[in-house]
């Protein structure tokens, strides 16, 4: 923290995280950039000759250097921007003339291709931003390339908040991403241009293609065809899901995405093809120049993905000092890389596997050397297994708690899976650079691609095997941000112990590991305070939970009960509430909650007709007369679940309308909640 930029930096990225979650006017914020810069010149120059510069000069670089974060985040939040489409609210009413380029292509759902796309006009004017086209698979018999031009007949449709409680906020992940509308058309809706936007990321996409495409000529079995992209490409768009589910279970997921991992070894196989260039100071600038540009270039191959785009510039950081050779702090290069990322692309910094591959660096460089001096072997064998296991086990230890905050797993064989592919993985990178190279000049010798699709064949057979064992595989676990803060605390707290191990430090890796215990018994308590009522939405089923604290009863029809594992939405409320089911039981049709009397009604329509309910809730499309109903029973709320048909509950809408009774469709609004 000595070093100057480790503070500015700091200062710049809690000035972005400032700018994305309190979203200030922007006005405000240039105005007072401004002033700030103004007052950074002044106290410069009065303390200029002041050693270190004074206090005034540090606490207006800092200020200026958060404010500089602020107005980055506003820079590149795209719908700040005025020919954002999101300021069009016509688009999102009634359906408009589209023109759209195609960006990339996504990895496919169960009914449709997926596209990240550009958007050029909206009727006859011009509109920036970017979309997520969904285009039936029935419709088409082909997909699009990146550059494609299209025009749609259709409207954007905003993304909608998770229908259930803890579950994954897709639409807020991909407004972080810039992506803050989705567009689903039909083939008789969309015109091909015949023009191509020709644009570094064409010519990429082209690039890409063609390398499959010529592997695909000479025979690639396509299952290990789709690793090799994802290794070589960081391309995961057609791996099947069952692999993509051993990878996970195997704790190497993180092989199958492009990152430091892969660019390392890029860069020690360049470095070792320009070893026979002398190292004089035109041949170090010459190495340095070809080793910057392949780094770049197979960026471009990798298609300029987030985790690409990190890697690449963080290695030709080192690569830069190695070749002049200059001594380089690492931690420095870290934070130079972090800066200059997040300066021209600040949502990288909430994007999950930025966060990983920084925090798994950092715990290598600092945890790693602290492990290896814990043995020594002789055998060169077992320092090369040593040696995987300290760096697997250092940046284990470093992710865990981000892992487990995010995914709410762990994968115990994590260790055996580094030791097993990690040597593979070596000899697959290698040649799969010098195959992938080839097979873009059209060149695809026999005696280099079958080694390379037999070596990923039992790369998948040894994650499979170990991927098996599923009981080393330890799943919903719950977890939350504080308790992610104190586990951090205490692990670095127990690093700095046993770098160099003295009472004062002792006393703070124990007052840590208390501060665990508090944030779990704090945690406990709040839970126990809570009591909640929940309808979920469910399509085609009825699913009701009842929670006292952290035991919770389920009501649900004999299929969901009989069922030897929980409903994933059900486990996903569980998990994030740190309860336990403790009771199912079938659904009745009244039940009682803190005093309120509920009503179900469902596809036999029968109900007692003077129980005067506080809640009605429908479900299974009863077939009743719901005015009448009202009229009788004179609920305080209606509920609708996902069991009902949509076309139904439109007519049930209007009825309470009428009554001056609140409707609530789970399907429209999402889960009901009675607390």
């Amino acid at each position: 923290m000595q070093f100057p930029l480790a503070r500015i930096t700091v200062a710049f990225i809690l000035g972005i995280i400032a700018g994305f979650y309190l979203k200030p006017n922007p006005i405000f914020v240039f105005g007072l950039l401004i002033a700030v810069f103004f007052i950074f010149i002044i106290s410069y120059f009065l303390q200029k000759n002041t050693f270190g510069k004074g206090i005034y000069f540090g606490l207006s670089t800092y200020f200026l250097s958060f404010l500089i974060g602020v107005t980055t985040q506003i820079i590149h939040t795209d719908s700040y921007q005025k020919s954002n489409y999101t300021h069009n609210e016509t688009v999102f009413k009634k359906p408009q003339i589209l023109s759209i380029v195609i960006r990339e292509k996504l990895k496919s759902s169960n009914y449709n291709y997926r596209y990240i796309a550009l958007i050029n006009h909206i009727g006859s004017k011009e509109y920036t931003g970017r979309i997520i086209l969904n285009i039936p698979k029935d419709s088409l018999n082909h997909t699009f390339e990146t550059g494609t031009i299209l025009r749609i007949k259709g409207m954007l449709y905003k993304h909608k908040l998770p229908n259930n409680p803890n579950q994954f906020d897709y639409g807020a992940y991909l407004k972080n991403k810039q992506i803050y509308a989705q567009l689903y058309a039909d083939h008789e809706q969309i015109n091909i241009s015949s023009a191509l936007k020709k644009d570094i990321w064409y010519y990429s996409s082209r690039f890409t293609s063609s390398i499959i495409h010529n592997l695909e000529k000479k025979g690639f079995n396509k299952t290990e065809l789709n690793v090799a992209v994802a290794l070589i490409m960081g391309q995961q768009q057609d791996i099947s899901p069952e692999i993509i589910r051993d990878y996970q279970y195997a704790g190497a997921v993180h092989i199958l995405s492009v990152s430091g991992l892969h660019i390392g070894f890029i860069l020690l196989f360049v470095t070792f093809i320009l070893k026979p260039i002398p190292n004089t100071k035109k041949g170090k600038l010459l190495k340095l120049l070809i080793t910057l540009i392949s780094l770049s270039l197979f960026g471009l191959v990798a298609g300029l993905a987030p985790s690409v785009v990190r890697s690449v510039t963080m290695f030709s950081f080192v690569a830069i000092g190695y070749y002049l050779s200059r001594s380089v702090n690492i931690y420095h290069t870290i934070l130079v890389s972090i800066f200059l990322i997040l300066l021209f692309q600040p949502s990288f910094l909430f994007d999950v596997g930025f966060q990983l591959s920084y925090v798994a660096l950092f715990f290598i460089i600092w945890f790693q050397p602290l492990l290896s001096t814990i043995w020594s072997p002789k055998s060169k064998v077992l320092q090369y297994i040593w040696g995987i296991l300290t760096v697997s086990f250092a940046a284990q230890i470093g992710t865990l708690p981000l892992s487990i905050y995010y995914f709410h797993q762990f994968p115990g064989l994590f260790f055996l899976t580094n030791i097993a592919i990690i040597p593979l993985l070596s000899f697959i990178m290698i040649l799969g650079v010098v195959v992938m190279l080839l097979a873009s000049l059209d060149y695809v010798p026999f005696l280099l691609t079958k080694p390379f699709e037999w070596s990923i064949y039992f790369l998948n057979k040894i994650v499979n095997f170990i991927a098996s064992f599923e009981q080393f595989i330890i799943k919903d676990i719950p977890f939350n941000a504080y308790l992610l803060a104190s586990f951090y605390l205490t692990i670095i707290a127990f690093i700095v112990f046993f770098q160099n191990p003295n009472f004062k430090k002792l006393t703070i890796a124990l007052i840590s590991i208390i501060t665990i215990q508090l944030v779990f018994i704090t945690n406990q308590w709040k839970i126990n305070q809570q009591q909640e009522w929940l309808v979920y939405n469910v399509k085609k089923n009825t699913l009701i939970t009842e929670r006292y604290g952290n035991k919770v009863a389920l009501y649900a029809n004999d299929s969901i009960l009989k069922s030897n594992q929980n409903h994933n939405v059900l486990q996903s409320y569980l998990v994030g509430n740190f309860s336990t089911l403790n009771a199912k039981e079938k659904i009745k049709n009244v039940l009682y909650f803190k005093g309120n009397k509920i009503l179900i009604i469902d596809s036999l329509a029968v109900y007692p007709k003077d129980s005067n309910p506080d809640i009605l809730l429908l479900t299974q499309s009863p077939k009743v007369n719901l005015e009448r109903i009202l009229q009788n029973l004179k609920p305080k709320i209606v509920v609708a679940d996902g069991s009902n048909y949509r076309t139904i509950q439109k007519i049930w809408k209007v009825s309470c309308e009428k009554q001056r009774i609140p409707f609530h469709s789970t399907g429209e609004k999402g889960f009901y909640i009675l607390n």
